[in-house]
């Protein structure tokens, strides 16, 4: 007789078949349930076309016309690398740490699961690199991730959820990448603190290298963040840092990444920082970062396209090396100029009237206009006594200085009077045949002074603005060797005003009977009044639209001493039609744009205009030349103290000054380059006090001065002394002024052409 087995056991042996049946073919339905959101109970899933492009938040990146990185524009500081461009020990260093079995896996290790519940988690966690992956890009939790069950339903419960979608996902990825693109695309999600998002914005923020150039150290450092960054943030806390890094280093040492006494070393060093947070206040060009944003914002509105997380490339025109020496030169200039400017003022104030007397009030009426200001009347009232008592009272703050940031206390009063006594600069420099802007210096420290004074500001020009009338004087048949009475002359206007008698910059007349070319050199303003006379300003007006000047111009006799407000930018442009064989090409600085795929999205071309003929840009360049060629040029000092006339070079350029000494202008002209240099206060009552410093060779003709010669000096650039290029066709007038002389203007060009030989012309 067969023995039987008592009824309680066989009970417990069909629960467990049914438990064995539910679990093999139970858990199988709920994975799949989950994967395809069955009667939308648990919330969407991604789909493989966004499993194959995540949409990562990414900086935009602006680049150089050299592949230089200016920097990006971003919310969360983010860009992409290559997994051949990571350091082999941040990968050693990743795996070690986070998942040694990554290799041997699917995307779910089963054994580090079976680990976690065996020693409930002391032994590290389970979720791969993969899930970890899942959970950084696509996030498996949220009220738009839930479903129609996700509001009925408990924490511990939507979690399981929330990791069922991360093993599907993980899964999809493996099928999807390659284990090289999921550990790339995983260290480019990662937050490492400070803003940093991914490996390079990690490498960058904290020791400024690439992600290629970690070493065993700064790689383990870097992983150590990864568990909380804030918490062991390497500035803040340096210890807990130096423990997470040393937790890295022994994983490395378990797994034979390192050996014993590698590792013995690495623990005992310091954690060695290199640490600067991205923005725009730091690195090359930054006030054309700044100013380009708009540009690029109002290009991005129109498409729909949000610039700080779409990955853009932004390639410009600027040249990395020209734009270094650019800011090189307006920092040695305006630190010496600064240290002048002070000593002339002592314990003065340069805010002054016509009458050179200190304007009474000038600090109080700037505090007005601030932030600040404003914000304490809103807050006490306009005649609370409280205003005045929190603008007064000094605080700590860091200040602005030519040796250094200096901390200090002092009140916001005092604060505005201290950065008012500061020059400010502006520089600009493009090449006039393409019209790329190559270099862009909008002031002399972006951190403590934003205004851009390259395209934003717009300032009295003074005497860069003769060369219009000239144009304007060639164009109607005079020419370079053409006389004039350096002498004074009173004009009646109208009626209604009074006769104007133009003054030279010195208040003096030689009486000296001029050639034009001499009279621009000298900058003489009774010399271009005469000539505007004859012309008419109505036709420099019309030149100077035709060269670009977007301003409102008023033809009045004066317009030739630059009484109008211009933008560097515009003014820069203008100068380059006359190395451009005449035509006006508009200073761009974007070639072009490519989405983070590498598309190019838009390719940009210069506006261009032939505006004024080939021969009176020659002309003109000529006349240019005067104020470094003639005696008593304004420009004479490029020879002997930049020594900048050698093997032919030509040079073409023209100082500027305003009333009052305000504003010092100069603008330079070679083959290949123009520049442009402007240098005054922030407000036009500061200034010099007499034209022997405020005079623009003085205030801004050394800033080109020494661009050029830094970038001749380097033959790795290309640019050569030379002269300019002549026209195609012969000229119809004579440059050499000692074979003619008139004193009237030309009545016919071909017959002046036929007296003079052709051979004599070159």
């Amino acid at each position: 007789m067969s023995e039987t087995k008592p009824k309680p056991y066989r009970k417990i042996i069909l629960v467990a078949w049914i438990l064995f049946v539910l679990a093999v073919g139970g858990i199988p339905f709920y994975i799949y349930s989950v994967s395809i959101d069955l009667w939308g109970l648990y919330g969407g899933m991604p789909t493989l076309k966004a499993l194959e492009n995540p949409e990562n938040d990414l900086s935009s990146e602006l680049i150089t016309a050299d592949g230089v990185s200016l920097g990006k524009y971003f919310r969360f500081n983010r860009s992409q690398v290559a997994y051949n461009e990571l350091s082999p020990h941040i990968i050693n260093a990743l795996k070690a740490k986070e998942d040694i079995r990554f290799e041997e896996h699917s995307g779910v290790d089963l054994y580090a699961m079976l680990r976690v519940v065996r020693y409930m988690g002391s032994r590290g966690g389970g979720s791969t690199i993969t899930q970890q992956l899942a959970k950084n890009i696509y996030g498996t939790m949220g009220s738009d991730l839930e479903g129609k069950i996700g509001d009925n339903l408990g924490y511990l419960i939507k979690r399981g959820i929330a990791k069922t979608k991360e093993w599907i996902i993980s899964v999809k990825l493996e099928r999807t990448f390659t284990k090289e693109e999921i550990l790339a695309l995983y260290l480019n999600t990662v937050e490492f603190g400070s803003n940093a998002y991914g490996i390079r914005a990690a490498s960058e923020t904290f020791f400024n290298t690439t992600p290629d150039s970690l070493n065993i150290s700064q790689a383990s450092m870097l992983v150590g963040l990864l568990e909380a960054p804030s918490w062991n943030n390497p500035v803040k806390w340096p210890e807990r840092a130096k423990g997470r890094r040393n937790v890295v280093l022994a994983q490395l040492l378990k797994y034979n990444y390192l050996d014993k006494v590698l590792y013995d070393s690495l623990v005992a060093e310091e954690i060695v920082l290199d640490y600067k947070v991205a923005n725009q206040n730091r690195g090359l060009a930054t006030y054309f970062r700044s100013e380009i944003l708009w540009d690029l914002l109002s290009w991005c509105n129109e498409r729909d396209i949000d610039l700080y997380e779409s990955g853009l490339k932004i390639y410009t025109t600027i040249d990395s090396k020209l734009q270094q020496y650019a800011e090189e030169a307006v920092t040695e200039h305006m630190d010496t100029l600064q240290r002048l400017f002070d000593e002339v003022w002592k314990d003065g104030n340069p805010w002054i009237d016509r009458n050179g007397r200190e304007i009474r009030g000038f600090i109080r009426q700037v505090a007005k206009r601030t932030p600040r200001y404003r914000s304490l009347v809103e807050k006490y009232g306009e005649d609370d006594d409280s205003v005045d008592i929190v603008m007064n009272t000094p605080r700590e703050m860091t200040v602005f200085s030519w040796d250094g940031e200096i901390d200090t206390l002092l009140s916001p009063i005092d604060s505005i009077k201290y950065y008012k006594r500061f020059l400010q600069a502006g520089f600009m420099v493009m090449d006039p045949h393409s019209g790329h802007v190559k270099a862009w210096v909008g002031g002399i420290n972006h951190k403590y002074f934003k205004y851009d004074h390259v395209k934003r500001g717009r300032r009295q020009t003074g005497s860069t603005f003769k060369p219009f009338v000239y144009t304007a004087a060639i164009e109607s048949a005079y020419y370079p060797c053409y006389q004039a009475v350096d002498d004074p002359k009173t004009y009646l206007i109208s009626e209604d005003q009074p006769p104007y008698t133009p003054d030279n910059s010195d208040g003096k007349w030689s009486g000296e009977t001029m050639t034009l070319r001499k009279g621009m050199a000298q900058s003489k303003n009774s010399i271009t009044v005469h000539i505007t006379n004859e012309i008419g300003p109505e036709n420099v007006v019309d030149v100077a639209k035709r060269l670009g000047i977007t301003e409102k111009i008023l033809p009045v006799l004066s317009i030739g001493l630059g009484t109008n407000d211009v933008s560097l930018f515009e003014l820069s442009g203008a100068y380059s039609a006359f190395v451009n064989r005449g035509m006006w090409t508009h200073p761009f600085y974007i070639t072009r744009i490519e989405d983070k795929y590498g598309n190019v999205l838009q390719r940009f071309v210069p506006n261009r205009f032939q505006g004024i003929s080939e021969e009176t840009a020659y002309l003109m360049l000529h006349m240019l030349k005067g104020t470094v060629e003639e005696e008593g040029g304004t420009a004479r000092s490029l020879d002997y103290r930049y020594n900048l006339l050698q093997d032919g070079n030509e040079i073409g350029a023209k100082t500027g000054t305003t009333q009052n000494y305000s504003d010092g202008w100069f603008m330079g002209v070679t083959k290949d380059l123009v520049g442009g240099a402007w240098v005054g206060g922030d407000d036009r009552s500061i200034h010099f006090k007499s034209i022997r410093y405020g005079q623009g060779a003085v205030m801004a003709l050394p800033i080109w001065g020494n661009f050029m010669s830094k970038v001749y000096a380097d033959e790795d650039l290309g640019y050569t002394m030379g002269p300019f290029q002549r026209p195609n066709n012969p000229l119809s007038v004579e440059l050499d002024c000692s074979k003619y002389y008139g004193t009237t203007p030309i009545d016919s060009l071909e017959n002046q052409a036929e007296e003079i030989k052709q051979e004599d012309i070159f």
